[in-house]
Protein backbone atom coordinates (compact mmCIF):
# COMPACT_ATOMS: atom_id res chain seq x y z
CA UNK A 1 0.00 0.00 0.00
CA UNK A 2 1.27 3.48 -0.88
CA UNK A 3 0.07 6.80 0.55
CA UNK A 4 0.06 10.27 -0.98
CA UNK A 5 -1.33 13.46 0.52
CA UNK A 6 -3.70 15.71 -1.37
CA UNK A 7 -3.38 19.26 -2.55
CA UNK A 8 -4.18 19.45 -6.27
CA UNK A 9 -7.90 19.05 -7.03
CA UNK A 10 -7.30 18.68 -10.78
CA UNK A 11 -6.19 15.05 -10.57
CA UNK A 12 -8.92 12.59 -11.47
CA UNK A 13 -9.24 9.36 -9.49
CA UNK A 14 -8.72 6.64 -10.61
CA UNK A 15 -5.39 7.38 -12.23
CA UNK A 16 -1.91 6.11 -12.82
CA UNK A 17 0.25 8.70 -11.05
CA UNK A 18 2.90 7.17 -8.80
CA UNK A 19 2.70 7.57 -5.04
CA UNK A 20 4.44 10.56 -3.54
CA UNK A 21 3.12 13.12 -6.02
CA UNK A 22 0.24 15.52 -5.50
CA UNK A 23 -3.18 13.99 -6.06
CA UNK A 24 -6.81 14.99 -5.52
CA UNK A 25 -7.76 16.73 -2.29
CA UNK A 26 -7.78 14.29 0.61
CA UNK A 27 -5.69 11.33 1.72
CA UNK A 28 -5.15 8.79 -1.05
CA UNK A 29 -4.19 5.15 -0.40
CA UNK A 30 -3.17 3.32 -3.57
CA UNK A 31 -3.29 -0.49 -3.54
CA UNK A 32 -1.88 -1.24 -7.00
CA UNK A 33 0.51 0.47 -9.39
CA UNK A 34 -2.17 1.48 -11.89
CA UNK A 35 -4.27 3.24 -9.25
CA UNK A 36 -7.43 1.31 -10.16
CA UNK A 37 -7.60 -0.01 -6.58
CA UNK A 38 -7.59 2.78 -4.01
CA UNK A 39 -9.13 4.26 -0.89
CA UNK A 40 -9.63 8.01 -0.56
CA UNK A 41 -10.26 9.68 2.80
CA UNK A 42 -11.35 13.18 3.82
CA UNK A 43 -11.71 14.48 7.39
CA UNK A 44 -13.05 17.93 8.20
CA UNK A 45 -14.38 20.13 10.96
CA UNK A 46 -16.33 23.40 10.88
CA UNK A 47 -16.42 25.18 14.23
CA UNK A 48 -18.64 28.23 14.85
CA UNK A 49 -18.53 31.24 17.16
CA UNK A 50 -21.51 33.61 16.98
CA UNK A 51 -23.20 36.69 18.40
CA UNK A 52 -26.96 36.39 17.80
CA UNK A 53 -29.60 39.11 17.91
CA UNK A 54 -32.50 37.05 19.21
CA UNK A 55 -36.09 37.29 18.05
CA UNK A 56 -38.42 39.16 20.46
CA UNK A 57 -39.47 37.15 23.49
CA UNK A 58 -36.42 34.88 23.61
CA UNK A 59 -34.99 33.23 26.69
CA UNK A 60 -31.68 31.35 26.80
CA UNK A 61 -31.43 28.77 29.57
CA UNK A 62 -34.45 30.42 31.20
CA UNK A 63 -33.08 33.99 31.12
CA UNK A 64 -34.47 36.70 28.76
CA UNK A 65 -31.79 37.78 26.27
CA UNK A 66 -31.88 40.23 23.39
CA UNK A 67 -28.41 39.13 22.29
CA UNK A 68 -26.63 35.86 23.06
CA UNK A 69 -23.18 34.45 22.40
CA UNK A 70 -22.72 30.99 21.02
CA UNK A 71 -20.09 28.40 20.14
CA UNK A 72 -20.36 24.95 18.66
CA UNK A 73 -19.59 22.47 15.91
CA UNK A 74 -21.58 22.99 12.72
CA UNK A 75 -20.19 19.91 10.95
CA UNK A 76 -17.67 17.14 11.49
CA UNK A 77 -17.17 14.46 8.86
CA UNK A 78 -15.12 11.39 8.03
CA UNK A 79 -15.55 10.44 4.38
CA UNK A 80 -14.20 7.28 2.77
CA UNK A 81 -14.63 6.06 -0.77
CA UNK A 82 -12.70 3.71 -2.96
CA UNK A 83 -12.83 0.93 -5.50
CA UNK A 84 -11.60 -2.57 -6.10
CA UNK A 85 -11.59 -1.92 -9.86
CA UNK A 86 -12.72 0.75 -12.28
CA UNK A 87 -16.17 -0.85 -12.29
CA UNK A 88 -17.06 -0.76 -8.59
CA UNK A 89 -16.97 2.08 -6.04
CA UNK A 90 -18.03 2.18 -2.38
CA UNK A 91 -18.87 5.47 -0.63
CA UNK A 92 -19.16 5.87 3.14
CA UNK A 93 -19.50 9.07 5.18
CA UNK A 94 -20.17 9.48 8.89
CA UNK A 95 -20.22 12.51 11.15
CA UNK A 96 -22.17 14.83 13.39
CA UNK A 97 -23.86 18.21 13.03
CA UNK A 98 -25.11 21.21 14.99
CA UNK A 99 -23.76 20.68 18.48
CA UNK A 100 -23.64 23.75 20.71
CA UNK A 101 -23.82 24.50 24.41
CA UNK A 102 -27.62 24.25 24.17
CA UNK A 103 -28.50 21.98 21.25
CA UNK A 104 -27.53 18.86 19.38
CA UNK A 105 -26.95 16.62 22.39
CA UNK A 106 -27.80 12.96 22.43
CA UNK A 107 -30.58 11.37 24.44
CA UNK A 108 -30.12 10.93 28.17
CA UNK A 109 -28.16 14.11 28.89
CA UNK A 110 -31.25 15.91 30.22
CA UNK A 111 -30.71 18.64 32.80
CA UNK A 112 -27.05 17.62 33.10
CA UNK A 113 -26.26 19.13 29.72
CA UNK A 114 -28.68 19.61 26.85
CA UNK A 115 -25.88 19.98 24.32
CA UNK A 116 -23.67 17.07 25.40
CA UNK A 117 -22.84 13.86 23.55
CA UNK A 118 -24.00 14.67 20.05
CA UNK A 119 -25.04 11.61 17.98
CA UNK A 120 -22.57 10.32 15.41
CA UNK A 121 -24.47 8.92 12.42
CA UNK A 122 -24.17 7.68 8.85
CA UNK A 123 -24.54 10.31 6.14
CA UNK A 124 -23.73 8.35 2.97
CA UNK A 125 -23.55 4.60 2.40
CA UNK A 126 -23.86 3.46 -1.20
CA UNK A 127 -22.27 1.35 -3.88
CA UNK A 128 -21.75 2.46 -7.48
CA UNK A 129 -21.26 0.51 -10.73
CA UNK A 130 -19.64 1.89 -13.89
CA UNK A 131 -21.80 0.95 -16.86
CA UNK A 132 -19.47 2.76 -19.24
CA UNK A 133 -17.04 5.67 -19.18
CA UNK A 134 -15.23 6.57 -22.38
CA UNK A 135 -12.90 8.87 -20.46
CA UNK A 136 -11.32 5.96 -18.58
CA UNK A 137 -9.81 4.63 -21.80
CA UNK A 138 -8.95 8.03 -23.25
CA UNK A 139 -5.42 9.39 -23.12
CA UNK A 140 -6.82 12.91 -23.02
CA UNK A 141 -7.79 14.74 -19.86
CA UNK A 142 -11.47 14.94 -19.04
CA UNK A 143 -11.43 18.72 -19.50
CA UNK A 144 -10.41 18.36 -23.14
CA UNK A 145 -11.81 15.01 -24.29
CA UNK A 146 -14.61 15.24 -26.83
CA UNK A 147 -17.41 12.72 -26.60
CA UNK A 148 -16.45 11.71 -23.07
CA UNK A 149 -19.76 9.94 -22.36
CA UNK A 150 -20.41 8.02 -19.18
CA UNK A 151 -23.07 6.27 -17.12
CA UNK A 152 -22.86 5.16 -13.50
CA UNK A 153 -25.61 3.60 -11.41
CA UNK A 154 -25.71 3.13 -7.66
CA UNK A 155 -27.90 2.32 -4.69
CA UNK A 156 -27.99 2.88 -0.95
CA UNK A 157 -28.26 5.94 1.29
CA UNK A 158 -27.10 8.67 -1.07
CA UNK A 159 -27.13 12.39 -1.82
CA UNK A 160 -27.32 12.46 -5.63
CA UNK A 161 -30.12 15.03 -5.47
CA UNK A 162 -32.09 17.01 -7.99
CA UNK A 163 -33.28 20.64 -8.14
CA UNK A 164 -30.01 22.65 -8.27
CA UNK A 165 -26.24 22.78 -8.01
CA UNK A 166 -26.62 24.21 -4.51
CA UNK A 167 -28.84 21.27 -3.54
CA UNK A 168 -25.73 19.17 -4.23
CA UNK A 169 -23.27 21.59 -2.63
CA UNK A 170 -19.99 20.51 -1.09
CA UNK A 171 -20.03 21.82 2.48
CA UNK A 172 -16.23 22.00 2.59
CA UNK A 173 -16.07 24.38 -0.38
CA UNK A 174 -19.06 26.64 0.28
CA UNK A 175 -18.55 30.15 -1.03
CA UNK A 176 -20.23 31.63 2.06
CA UNK A 177 -19.85 30.70 5.73
CA UNK A 178 -22.84 28.39 5.43
CA UNK A 179 -25.45 27.28 2.93
CA UNK A 180 -28.83 29.09 3.01
CA UNK A 181 -30.42 25.70 3.95
CA UNK A 182 -33.52 26.25 1.79
CA UNK A 183 -31.40 24.78 -1.02
CA UNK A 184 -32.26 21.37 0.52
CA UNK A 185 -36.09 21.22 0.14
CA UNK A 186 -36.75 18.29 2.50
CA UNK A 187 -33.73 18.54 4.82
CA UNK A 188 -34.25 16.60 8.05
CA UNK A 189 -37.95 16.12 7.26
CA UNK A 190 -38.25 13.22 4.81
CA UNK A 191 -34.50 12.80 4.39
CA UNK A 192 -31.52 12.11 6.64
CA UNK A 193 -29.51 15.31 6.41
CA UNK A 194 -30.33 15.58 2.65
CA UNK A 195 -29.91 11.82 2.03
CA UNK A 196 -32.54 9.23 1.11
CA UNK A 197 -32.53 5.52 0.27
CA UNK A 198 -32.83 4.82 -3.42
CA UNK A 199 -31.28 4.18 -6.81
CA UNK A 200 -29.40 6.82 -8.80
CA UNK A 201 -27.88 7.18 -12.24
CA UNK A 202 -25.34 9.84 -13.14
CA UNK A 203 -22.83 10.68 -15.81
CA UNK A 204 -22.48 12.88 -18.86
CA UNK A 205 -23.33 13.05 -22.55
CA UNK A 206 -20.40 15.02 -23.90
CA UNK A 207 -20.74 18.36 -22.05
CA UNK A 208 -24.19 17.69 -20.61
CA UNK A 209 -23.93 16.26 -17.09
CA UNK A 210 -26.89 14.55 -15.47
CA UNK A 211 -27.96 12.94 -12.22
CA UNK A 212 -31.35 11.31 -11.62
CA UNK A 213 -32.65 9.22 -8.72
CA UNK A 214 -35.69 7.32 -7.52
CA UNK A 215 -35.91 7.33 -3.72
CA UNK A 216 -38.03 6.19 -0.82
CA UNK A 217 -38.51 9.19 1.52
CA UNK A 218 -38.34 8.73 5.28
CA UNK A 219 -41.80 8.60 6.90
CA UNK A 220 -43.40 11.84 8.14
CA UNK A 221 -46.58 12.10 10.20
CA UNK A 222 -47.31 15.71 11.24
CA UNK A 223 -51.00 16.37 11.95
CA UNK A 224 -52.69 19.20 10.04
CA UNK A 225 -55.14 21.50 11.83
CA UNK A 226 -58.61 22.18 10.48
CA UNK A 227 -58.43 24.88 7.82
CA UNK A 228 -54.70 25.21 8.34
CA UNK A 229 -51.67 24.85 6.08
CA UNK A 230 -50.27 21.67 4.59
CA UNK A 231 -47.82 19.84 6.84
CA UNK A 232 -45.33 17.04 6.27
CA UNK A 233 -47.26 13.77 6.24
CA UNK A 234 -46.47 11.20 3.53
CA UNK A 235 -48.77 8.40 4.64
CA UNK A 236 -49.28 7.57 0.96
CA UNK A 237 -45.75 6.03 1.06
CA UNK A 238 -45.04 7.08 -2.53
CA UNK A 239 -41.56 7.13 -4.02
CA UNK A 240 -39.86 10.41 -4.99
CA UNK A 241 -38.10 11.44 -8.21
CA UNK A 242 -35.09 13.74 -8.55
CA UNK A 243 -33.10 15.12 -11.44
CA UNK A 244 -30.47 17.76 -12.17
CA UNK A 245 -28.92 18.51 -15.56
CA UNK A 246 -26.20 21.07 -16.26
CA UNK A 247 -24.30 21.99 -19.41
CA UNK A 248 -20.57 22.80 -19.12
CA UNK A 249 -19.63 25.52 -21.60
CA UNK A 250 -16.00 25.90 -20.48
CA UNK A 251 -13.79 23.70 -18.26
CA UNK A 252 -15.10 20.32 -17.13
CA UNK A 253 -15.67 19.62 -13.45
CA UNK A 254 -14.66 16.40 -11.72
CA UNK A 255 -17.44 14.96 -9.54
CA UNK A 256 -16.29 11.58 -8.17
CA UNK A 257 -18.83 12.12 -5.39
CA UNK A 258 -22.16 13.95 -5.38
CA UNK A 259 -20.91 17.35 -4.26
CA UNK A 260 -20.25 20.48 -6.35
CA UNK A 261 -17.58 23.03 -5.46
CA UNK A 262 -18.60 26.57 -4.49
CA UNK A 263 -15.38 28.10 -5.89
CA UNK A 264 -12.21 26.98 -7.63
CA UNK A 265 -10.24 30.09 -6.57
CA UNK A 266 -9.05 30.71 -10.12
CA UNK A 267 -7.84 27.14 -10.80
CA UNK A 268 -10.57 26.56 -13.41
CA UNK A 269 -12.72 28.60 -15.78
CA UNK A 270 -16.24 27.21 -15.37
CA UNK A 271 -19.52 28.36 -16.87
CA UNK A 272 -22.45 26.00 -16.25
CA UNK A 273 -26.21 26.39 -16.75
CA UNK A 274 -28.47 23.88 -15.02
CA UNK A 275 -32.08 22.88 -14.38
CA UNK A 276 -33.52 20.38 -11.93
CA UNK A 277 -36.57 19.06 -10.14
CA UNK A 278 -37.92 17.06 -7.20
CA UNK A 279 -41.34 15.41 -7.28
CA UNK A 280 -42.69 13.51 -4.26
CA UNK A 281 -46.38 12.48 -4.56
CA UNK A 282 -48.57 12.50 -1.44
CA UNK A 283 -45.79 14.09 0.61
CA UNK A 284 -47.81 16.64 2.62
CA UNK A 285 -51.33 16.77 4.03
CA UNK A 286 -53.97 19.33 4.91
CA UNK A 287 -57.36 19.15 6.68
CA UNK A 288 -59.74 21.49 4.80
CA UNK A 289 -62.69 20.53 7.02
CA UNK A 290 -62.84 18.47 10.18
CA UNK A 291 -61.86 14.83 9.67
CA UNK A 292 -61.42 15.30 5.90
CA UNK A 293 -57.77 14.98 4.90
CA UNK A 294 -56.19 15.85 1.58
CA UNK A 295 -52.72 14.79 0.40
CA UNK A 296 -50.49 17.01 -1.73
CA UNK A 297 -47.36 16.44 -3.78
CA UNK A 298 -44.09 18.22 -3.18
CA UNK A 299 -43.02 19.54 -6.58
CA UNK A 300 -39.97 21.78 -6.85
CA UNK A 301 -38.11 23.21 -9.83
CA UNK A 302 -34.77 24.97 -9.99
CA UNK A 303 -32.74 26.82 -12.63
CA UNK A 304 -29.23 28.09 -12.00
CA UNK A 305 -26.06 29.58 -13.44
CA UNK A 306 -22.52 29.10 -12.09
CA UNK A 307 -19.55 31.14 -13.30
CA UNK A 308 -16.06 30.88 -11.83
CA UNK A 309 -12.99 32.31 -13.53
CA UNK A 310 -9.45 33.61 -12.96
CA UNK A 311 -9.15 37.38 -13.39
CA UNK A 312 -6.24 39.49 -14.59
CA UNK A 313 -2.58 38.56 -14.32
CA UNK A 314 -1.88 34.97 -13.32
CA UNK A 315 0.76 36.21 -10.88
CA UNK A 316 -1.97 38.06 -8.93
CA UNK A 317 -3.99 34.82 -8.58
CA UNK A 318 -7.32 36.68 -8.57
CA UNK A 319 -10.69 35.08 -9.29
CA UNK A 320 -14.37 35.94 -9.62
CA UNK A 321 -17.31 33.69 -8.70
CA UNK A 322 -21.04 34.16 -9.34
CA UNK A 323 -23.90 31.77 -8.64
CA UNK A 324 -27.62 32.49 -9.18
CA UNK A 325 -30.54 30.12 -8.65
CA UNK A 326 -34.33 30.39 -8.83
CA UNK A 327 -36.55 27.92 -7.00
CA UNK A 328 -40.26 27.33 -7.49
CA UNK A 329 -41.46 25.37 -4.47
CA UNK A 330 -44.88 23.75 -4.08
CA UNK A 331 -45.33 21.89 -0.80
CA UNK A 332 -49.12 22.23 -0.68
CA UNK A 333 -51.43 25.10 0.40
CA UNK A 334 -49.78 27.73 2.64
CA UNK A 335 -46.95 25.38 3.64
CA UNK A 336 -44.37 27.29 5.67
CA UNK A 337 -41.24 26.09 7.44
CA UNK A 338 -39.09 27.94 9.97
CA UNK A 339 -35.71 27.01 11.36
CA UNK A 340 -32.82 28.36 13.41
CA UNK A 341 -29.45 26.69 12.91
CA UNK A 342 -28.09 25.62 16.31
CA UNK A 343 -30.83 27.74 17.88
CA UNK A 344 -30.12 28.50 21.57
CA UNK A 345 -33.46 30.23 22.22
CA UNK A 346 -36.71 29.19 23.87
CA UNK A 347 -39.85 31.16 24.76
CA UNK A 348 -39.69 33.83 27.46
CA UNK A 349 -43.02 33.16 29.17
CA UNK A 350 -43.06 36.62 30.77
CA UNK A 351 -42.72 38.49 27.47
CA UNK A 352 -45.80 40.53 26.46
CA UNK A 353 -44.60 42.44 23.39
CA UNK A 354 -44.94 41.72 19.67
CA UNK A 355 -43.91 38.17 18.87
CA UNK A 356 -42.31 36.96 15.65
CA UNK A 357 -44.01 34.39 13.46
CA UNK A 358 -40.60 32.71 13.19
CA UNK A 359 -40.50 31.86 16.91
CA UNK A 360 -37.51 32.40 19.21
CA UNK A 361 -33.74 32.68 19.13
CA UNK A 362 -32.30 32.99 15.62
CA UNK A 363 -35.22 31.22 13.91
CA UNK A 364 -36.22 32.50 10.47
CA UNK A 365 -38.68 31.75 7.70
CA UNK A 366 -36.79 29.06 5.82
CA UNK A 367 -38.98 28.09 2.87
CA UNK A 368 -42.53 27.34 1.79
CA UNK A 369 -44.85 27.20 -1.19
CA UNK A 370 -43.79 30.04 -3.50
CA UNK A 371 -40.62 31.33 -5.15
CA UNK A 372 -37.09 31.89 -3.85
CA UNK A 373 -34.25 33.68 -5.63
CA UNK A 374 -30.70 33.33 -4.33
CA UNK A 375 -27.47 34.98 -5.54
CA UNK A 376 -23.94 34.79 -4.18
CA UNK A 377 -20.79 36.35 -5.55
CA UNK A 378 -17.16 36.67 -4.49
CA UNK A 379 -13.85 38.11 -5.61
CA UNK A 380 -10.46 36.74 -4.56
CA UNK A 381 -8.20 39.72 -3.92
CA UNK A 382 -4.76 40.06 -5.54
CA UNK A 383 -2.13 37.81 -4.03
CA UNK A 384 -0.09 39.63 -1.40
CA UNK A 385 1.18 36.74 0.71
CA UNK A 386 2.21 33.11 0.32
CA UNK A 387 0.33 32.27 3.53
CA UNK A 388 -2.99 34.09 3.21
CA UNK A 389 -5.62 34.80 0.54
CA UNK A 390 -8.73 36.95 1.12
CA UNK A 391 -12.03 36.43 -0.69
CA UNK A 392 -14.83 38.93 0.15
CA UNK A 393 -18.36 37.79 -0.74
CA UNK A 394 -22.00 38.86 -0.77
CA UNK A 395 -25.18 36.77 -0.73
CA UNK A 396 -28.83 37.74 -1.16
CA UNK A 397 -32.09 35.78 -0.83
CA UNK A 398 -35.53 36.92 -1.96
CA UNK A 399 -38.47 34.86 -0.70
CA UNK A 400 -41.97 35.38 -2.06
CA UNK A 401 -44.06 32.78 -0.21
CA UNK A 402 -47.83 32.38 -0.42
CA UNK A 403 -48.34 32.00 3.34
CA UNK A 404 -46.84 35.49 3.93
CA UNK A 405 -48.24 38.90 3.04
CA UNK A 406 -44.89 40.48 2.19
CA UNK A 407 -41.77 39.18 0.40
CA UNK A 408 -38.63 38.90 2.50
CA UNK A 409 -35.09 40.07 1.74
CA UNK A 410 -32.15 38.32 3.43
CA UNK A 411 -28.59 39.66 3.27
CA UNK A 412 -25.18 38.17 4.07
CA UNK A 413 -21.80 39.83 3.69
CA UNK A 414 -18.43 38.47 4.68
CA UNK A 415 -14.98 37.30 3.69
CA UNK A 416 -13.05 34.06 3.52
CA UNK A 417 -9.49 34.10 4.85
CA UNK A 418 -7.71 31.20 3.15
CA UNK A 419 -4.56 30.04 4.94
CA UNK A 420 -4.05 26.82 2.99
CA UNK A 421 -6.62 27.06 0.24
CA UNK A 422 -9.86 26.00 1.86
CA UNK A 423 -8.05 23.36 3.90
CA UNK A 424 -7.66 25.97 6.64
CA UNK A 425 -10.24 28.71 6.28
CA UNK A 426 -11.72 31.42 8.48
CA UNK A 427 -15.03 32.92 7.31
CA UNK A 428 -16.30 36.11 8.96
CA UNK A 429 -19.89 37.01 8.12
CA UNK A 430 -22.79 39.25 9.10
CA UNK A 431 -26.34 38.27 8.20
CA UNK A 432 -29.58 40.27 8.38
CA UNK A 433 -33.00 38.60 8.43
CA UNK A 434 -36.57 39.99 8.42
CA UNK A 435 -39.06 39.10 11.16
CA UNK A 436 -42.79 38.70 10.50
CA UNK A 437 -45.66 39.73 12.75
CA UNK A 438 -47.84 36.82 13.83
CA UNK A 439 -51.06 38.74 13.13
CA UNK A 440 -50.71 40.39 9.70
CA UNK A 441 -47.78 38.25 8.52
CA UNK A 442 -45.82 41.32 7.43
CA UNK A 443 -42.31 42.37 8.37
CA UNK A 444 -42.14 44.45 11.56
CA UNK A 445 -38.38 44.49 12.23
CA UNK A 446 -35.02 42.94 11.27
CA UNK A 447 -32.43 41.05 13.29
CA UNK A 448 -28.75 40.31 12.73
CA UNK A 449 -26.16 37.67 13.44
CA UNK A 450 -22.34 37.74 13.47
CA UNK A 451 -20.61 34.48 12.60
CA UNK A 452 -17.02 33.28 12.62
CA UNK A 453 -16.60 29.85 11.01
CA UNK A 454 -13.26 28.04 11.24
CA UNK A 455 -12.67 25.11 8.89
CA UNK A 456 -9.95 22.47 8.92
CA UNK A 457 -9.88 19.58 6.47
CA UNK A 458 -7.47 17.09 5.03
Amino acid sequence: MQLATAQDSTYKIPGSKPAGVKVGNGLYFKFNESGTQYLKMNIWLQSWIRAIENNPGTAVNGQPQNWSSDAGIRRMRIQLYGQTSRRFLLMMQVGMNNQSFATGGGSGTGANGAGKKAPFFIHDAYGQFTVFDEGLSSSKSSSAAAGNNSLYIGTGLHSWNGVSRLTNASTISLLTADAPVFNWPTVEISDQFTRQFGVFAKGNIDRLKYRVSVNKPFMTSAKPVVGGPAVDNNRGNAIAYNGYFDYEFLDREETPNAFFSGSYYGKKKVFNVGVGFLHAPNATMSQPVKDIYKSHAITTFGADVFFDTPVGSLSKDMSFTLYCVWYNYNFGPDYLRTTGVMNPGTADTAYTGIKALEGYGNSRILMGTGNIWYTQTAFTLPKFSEKLRIQPYLAYSYKDLKALNQPGNYYNAGANFLFDGNHVKLALEYGSRPLYNTTDRKIFKRAGEFLASVQFWL
